[in-house]
């Protein structure tokens, strides 16, 4: 079965790892022979990212090359990466990572969970058969220390809230696009599965390699900020929610 799904992939800096992955990413397309790439860059890419992704663009209609210079953050090129599928019609919408962190292989898995009447996809490494790999043991403390305590204020069940590997029907991602996010950085995976804590979803097991060892002190300050604003939303019984 075929679907009219779309991938959305922020680009920044990815040079070294850019022909494996989309060579990898390549395969995934050609087998499902369907679906369209949405390679979002702005001025904080600072190699030739850009150059090489409107030169696959060229050759290649599948993957389109959405230039966003306007972006402040990591957010808004998911946002304006969402909007551009949104504005093409696309039926379900899956973001993932670039620098092969994320693995291409696993998008028939999401495509078959979303057709399965799940509004939502989200990927975990914490489930039988998830992993992460090649990650600082600080990384990969923060992910899981970041899964409990956001389950702990969130009151929520989930055992991945920060994996950044997920999927999601068209009128799901319209909600949310309209709604806003209050994240600036890494912490946005959490809020969504958090205002998506009511929908049907499913969890499915990814493998994620951390090229990064870092998080840097402004993406962790933001990640507080918003958690504990959820949590006092929590304790006042009005705790938002996106169905």
């Amino acid at each position: 079965m075929k679907f009219n799904f779309a991938v959305v992939i922020p680009m920044a800096n990815e040079q070294e790892d850019f022909y494996p992955f989309v060579s990898s990413l390549t395969d995934v397309i050609n087998s499902l022979e369907c679906g369209k790439v949405y390679f979002v860059i702005d001025k904080a890419s600072k190699d030739n990212t850009l150059e090489l992704c409107n030169n696959l663009s060229l050759t290649d209609n599948r993957f389109v090359t959405v230039w966003a210079p306007e972006n402040k953050n990591v957010v808004d090129a998911y946002i304006n990466g969402y909007k551009e599928a949104l504005k093409n019609k696309h039926e379900i919408i899956i973001e993932m990572d670039a620098g092969l962190s994320h693995d291409p292989k696993a998008l028939p898995m999401f495509l078959r969970v979303l057709n399965e009447g799940n509004d939502c996809a989200f990927g975990s490494r914490f489930i039988n058969g998830g992993s992460i790999c090649d990650s600082n043991w600080k990384r990969t403390f923060l992910s899981k220390f970041g899964t409990i305590l956001a389950n702990l204020l969130l009151s929520t069940s989930m055992y991945d809230m920060t994996s950044g590997f997920q999927g999601f029907h068209a009128n799901i991602v319209e909600k949310f696009v309209e709604q806003g996010l209050l994240s600036k950085a890494h912490f946005y995976q959490t809020e969504l599965r958090y205002l998506l804590r009511k929908s049907r979803y499913a969890e499915i097991p990814i493998h994620y390699r951390a090229p990064s060892p870092s998080v840097s002190k402004n993406a962790i300050i933001n990640s507080f900020k918003v958690l504990f604003h959820y949590f006092i939303l929590r304790l006042k019984f009005k705790s938002p929610i996106i169905r």
